[in-house]
């Protein structure tokens, strides 16, 4: 019996390095022709959604524009795609190669513009990245509603908007945005918030006056900044990825932001990992002017509009518990248009083609003052 450990060096089952070296040239080599086949078969599909516009335009229909984007057709893929993995690479790891894939591929067929909180550098840029891949044009955007009022008038194809985070709660400017919008959340994506104090590089910390977030950044580090920092002013400002500039051009001030903040101003981390939660995580919500069919795996966002009276909220909760639906969040916010009226957020499992959705929202129109659809949208895959 041998003595020899498998796998060693002398193992004459193991290719040599070399005889390796050239299995991965030959591998790669397939890789990227399958990868210009699936290029030009994206081009081709482009070529074919605009023959059939002119077609309908031709036969005096009234086609709505061209959509090279179908949020639920892509989530759907990277799912088969983690469904069907087999190893040793990571399922999900996998679906993001692909998610680049798709991204370089639409990009073929017309390159799309994405709003998002800017400017450069703040997790709604890496959120927004996570979501579409990187053959996007970002458009950084000063406010959230910037950010909705460019993709209504069209400047943009889609926007990302922060909507809640795992220890600060709701965003409400966002909740708030889509009442006066005739957007719809056409997907989301959750971003594991990790935070750096960071500065400019040979900054002492006895020179730091000012510490400067976004006002969740801020809150989300609030006991460790009480800890290490406790005498320096914090200031919050428009995004973390403002502060970041902020920092870069004054030498007293320090920000808190994430990685990408970190690269994209040359900043040093003072301290990494200051979130006061090690599972701080924030989700945001992709919007857009269609709305999304059915992927199989979907939520559904609706705005219900209720007067202040006994059993309210029983009412607008009973449906979902009749038709075994889950209902996954609500949030309050006072209505603007009357006094003591109050807008219920609520966002559940399904798709509003489904029959039980259908039934909910029949349910709810009965009793409310308005009601409205949001967006049904695919869960999160990645």
């Amino acid at each position: 019996m041998s003595d020899k450990p498998s796998g060693s060096a002398v193992d004459n089952d193991v290719p040599s390095l070399q005889e390796l070296r050239v299995s991965i040239d030959g591998i790669d080599q397939q890789i990227h022709q399958l990868l210009n086949q699936r290029a030009v078969c994206a081009q081709q599909v482009a070529d074919a959604k605009f023959i059939e516009f002119e077609a309908a335009k031709a036969a005096g229909e009234d086609p709505q524009e061209v959509l090279f984007y179908r949020p639920e057709r892509e989530a759907q893929v990277l799912r088969k795609v983690i469904d069907r993995n087999e190893g040793p690479l990571n399922g999900k790891v996998v679906a993001h190669i692909f998610r680049e894939i798709m991204s370089a591929c639409l990009a073929l067929e017309k390159p799309m513009q994405v709003a998002y909180l800017g400017p450069e550098g703040t997790f709604t840029q890496a959120a927004a990245v996570k979501h579409f891949g990187h053959g996007v044009i970002p458009q950084p955007q000063q406010t959230i509603a910037n950010v909705f009022s460019q993709v209504e008038a069209g400047e943009s194809n889609y926007g990302v908007v922060p909507v809640e985070n795992s220890t600060e709660g709701m965003v409400t400017h966002t909740l708030d945005s889509f009442l006066n919008s005739s957007l719809k959340i056409i997907g989301e994506v959750e971003l594991r918030i990790e935070l750096h104090l960071m500065a400019q590089e040979g900054v002492e910390a006895g020179a730091i006056k000012t510490i400067v977030a976004h006002q969740q950044a801020l809150a989300q580090s609030r006991q460790w900044l009480d800890k290490h920092w406790p005498h320096v002013e914090r200031v919050a400002v428009s995004s973390n990825g403002e502060g970041a500039k902020m920092a870069a051009d004054d030498p007293t001030i320090a920000a808190v932001a994430g990685n990408m903040a970190l690269e994209e101003y040359n900043l040093v981390s003072l301290s990494s990992s200051i979130e006061d939660f090690s599972n701080n995580t924030t989700r945001f919500l992709i919007i857009g002017r269609e709305p999304v069919g059915a992927s199989g795996s979907d939520k559904t966002s609706i705005a219900v509009t209720t007067r202040n009276k006994p059993g309210a909220l029983f009412h607008l909760l009973q449906p979902f518990q009749d038709a075994g639906v889950m209902l996954t969040r609500i949030d309050t916010r006072p209505s603007r248009t009357e006094t003591w009226t109050y807008v219920f957020f609520m966002e559940f499992e399904g798709h509003v083609e489904d029959p039980k959705v259908k039934e909910i929202i029949e349910a709810l129109t009965e009793q409310s003052v308005v009601i409205k659809h949001l967006g049904s949208y695919p869960k999160a895959a990645l």
